[in-house]
């Protein structure tokens, strides 16, 4: 198969990701995959868009809780066109494509770990591709499963969200933030999203959120959530961001609630650069307050889980399926960078610049 692209290489971990960024991240050239080297159920991708996301920034530094092993192409999640199909697969050449996550690329399990979307071309087994829907982007094809079935697993799946609670959403101009906003209110929930941008904020209430709090020194979070439920406080909270906003949240709650542990974005360096680890947890929950207001307080390890029991994925994939057969859930992409532009965009997630997905336009 002839061809010629580039593709991303993380040629050694970082003692942090920006630098891993600087120092360890490179562009090469990339020749077209072989099919005579591949197995019968392999696809080769030409790809399009690939999702940027916080968990292709923590692995560059060997951060993140699954790692690697370097070389490799990051680029979790990926969407594109199917340029050869092997005998046992059952795309065909031409059909546009989404990859699976969990299946294929930087955080699977397998062959298959060394393919990230961060390229030209992606070699995937043919389980780990899905049709992208046919008025979707690549783009948006891009930003489903990793953001969706995060927010599905910790808000419904261990949070068991309902049409009567309401939610506090850190983080909610993020990714997987706006995606449990959107999902949260599909079951008829009420939203409360949090964010330190107000600019942000009010693109996040466009997207559904029923109230906003921004967050920072000079803000009582828990008396403006307090007012805004009646004095009552939240049925759930879901925490992606970690560090002060957690104790902080704990105040914001009614008797009985959900705390659903997502992540800790605030404090990315609960372990050593380098792949190394033992350096201590940097979040901290005041046990009186858990016990005093009978809190359920609950880990959300979503592909964690999923590689404990793949069975797990059947109900929330079903439910997304449904909901984009439906035409109520889109993802939102704000931003899409060309391939020149890796290290902007690396650094623009790192930052948090934008609202929902952006995305990676890898070469034709």
């Amino acid at each position: 198969m002839a061809g010629t692209g580039r593709r991303v290489v993380v040629e050694a971990f970082g003692e942090s990701p920006m630098e891993a960024l600087e120092n360890h991240v490179k562009v090469v050239a990339q020749a077209a995959p072989d099919p005579a080297d591949l197995a019968p159920d392999d696809v080769i991708v030409a790809v399009r868009s690939a999702a940027v996301g916080w968990v292709d920034l923590l692995m560059t530094s060997g951060q993140y809780q699954h790692m690697a092993t370097v070389p490799y192409t990051p680029g979790l999640e990926y969407a594109g066109d199917v340029i050869w199909a092997g005998p046992s697969a059952t795309q065909k050449v031409g059909d546009r494509v989404l990859a699976d996550g969990i299946l294929t690329g930087p955080r699977s399990i397998g062959a298959h770990r060394k393919w990230g979307g961060f390229a030209s071309y992606a070699v995937a087994p043919t389980a780990a591709l899905r049709t992208l829907p046919p008025a979707w982007t690549y783009d948006q094809g891009a930003c489903l499963l990793g953001n969706y079935e995060t927010a599905y697993h910790c808000l419904i799946a261990r949070g068991k969200l309902t049409a009567a609670d309401t939610v506090l959403v850190h983080g909610a101009s993020g990714s997987t933030g706006l995606a449990a906003v959107h999902i949260a209110k599909m079951v008829g929930a009420t939203v409360i999203a949090t964010g330190r941008n107000v600019d942000k904020l009010a693109r996040v209430a466009e997207q559904g959120a029923d109230h906003t709090v921004r967050v920072g020194d000079d803000v009582d979070m828990r008396a403006e959530v307090k007012d805004l439920t009646g004095g009552k406080g939240v049925d759930v909270v879901y925490d992606g961001v970690g560090g002060p906003i957690s104790a902080a949240s704990l105040r914001c709650v009614k008797f009985g609630a959900r705390y659903l542990v997502v992540g800790w974005a605030a404090t990315p360096f609960v372990a050593k650069g380098r792949g190394q680890r033992g350096a201590p947890n940097a979040n901290q929950l005041p046990t009186n307050l858990i016990m005093m207001k009978g809190l359920d307080v609950l880990g959300c390890p979503t592909v964690i889980t999923t590689h404990h029991d793949p069975s797990v994925r059947t109900e929330r994939l079903a439910a997304i399926e449904a909901w984009i057969a439906q035409g109520v859930l889109t993802p939102f992409v704000e931003r899409a960078y060309a391939f020149d532009e890796l290290h902007e965009a690396m650094w623009a997630k790192w930052k948090s610049l934008h609202v929902g997905g952006c995305v990676l336009h890898p070469d034709p």
